[in-house]
């Protein structure tokens, strides 16, 4: 198989020497990629980011991953990028953004000026981590804000690149199509795939579905699935937002978290197979000035 870059040129895509490309979607909404790993916002300032979504001139991805952003999980290590290139063609009928994200940074979890090697200690954030998650009972006791009191934070160490996970957007009018190539990884030991779609928590805090929920803030949850149709995420209003549909092969789930200084998030993510070679789905914008 042929590289990730000479696969982009052939197919007549010219690098990104730029910081940051913007395609806009209208008068007042664009959506927009950056090469490095701007924006640089609260925890995952370190990690490179997917599309970004920009509302009158001002970016609203929070502490978001952005559209499109893979998430590896094998059974000792989670990787995140670090690195990217990124490739744009543009015709007189649409514009494609590849972005090749190299999986190439390693979640750490660090007390005070001590990172925390010992198992134990990352088995023990680890479960605090999972029993948030999992149960909506200990959601409300605010478990993350006790793990950040106690002085713990997340860092992402550089390590080698296990691959890289080729991202195309290709946009028309208001829709997305998002295509993810996955057969340039490291397969063995590959536990499952997550491919993140996250904004800002304090921009879009509203959810909504195909067969009717209409949620605020908290009460979206921390990690729900979805078995709707399709679903979206808005401002309180419900005035501009985003929407994406069920995949069969594919779990859904929605998520929102905010604590000051630390999380700032919503979004509608996929777990995906990690026998999957190639993901497409569509993300549909809407609203915002003509």
């Amino acid at each position: 198989m042929a590289s990730v870059p000479e696969l982009a040129l052939s197919r007549g895509y010219n690098r990104l020497n730029s910081e940051k490309h913007t395609v806009p979607i209208s008068r007042s909404v664009a959506l927009e990629v950056y090469s490095n790993t701007k924006p640089c916002n609260l925890k995952i300032g370190e990690l490179q980011k997917g599309l970004i979504f920009v509302h009158n001139c001002v970016e609203r991805v929070g502490e978001g991953t952005g559209f499109g952003l893979p998430v590896l999980i094998y059974p000792k290590e989670t990787y995140f990028s670090g690195s990217s290139e990124v490739w744009v063609k543009q015709t007189q009928g649409s514009i494609k953004i590849r972005k090749e994200f190299a999986m190439d940074r390693i979640a750490r979890n660090k007390l005070g000026n001590v990172r925390l090697e010992n198992q134990q200690a990352r088995a023990f954030i680890r479960g605090l981590t999972d029993l948030y998650q999992k149960s909506k009972r200990f959601r409300f006791l605010a478990l993350k804000e006790l793990i950040v009191n106690m002085g713990v934070q997340s860092i992402f160490m550089k390590t080698a690149s296990i691959g890289k996970v080729p991202v195309t957007y290709t946009f028309s009018d208001r829709k997305i199509k998002v295509e993810i190539d996955f057969r340039h990884l490291l397969k063995k030991g590959l536990k499952k795939i997550f491919v993140l779609n996250e904004q800002s928590a304090s921009f879009f805090g509203r959810y909504a579905d195909s067969k009717g929920a209409n949620l605020i803030d908290k009460q979206m949850g921390a990690w729900d699935t979805i078995n709707a149709g399709s679903a979206c995420l808005t401002d309180l209003r419900g005035r501009i937002g985003y929407r994406l549909w069920k995949i069969d092969s594919c779990i859904l789930r929605r998520g929102r978290e905010t604590m000051k200084n630390c999380l700032d998030w919503s979004g509608l993510d996929y777990e995906v197979s990690p026998r999957k070679e190639v993901l497409e789905y569509g993300i549909e914008i809407f609203g915002g000035e003509p």
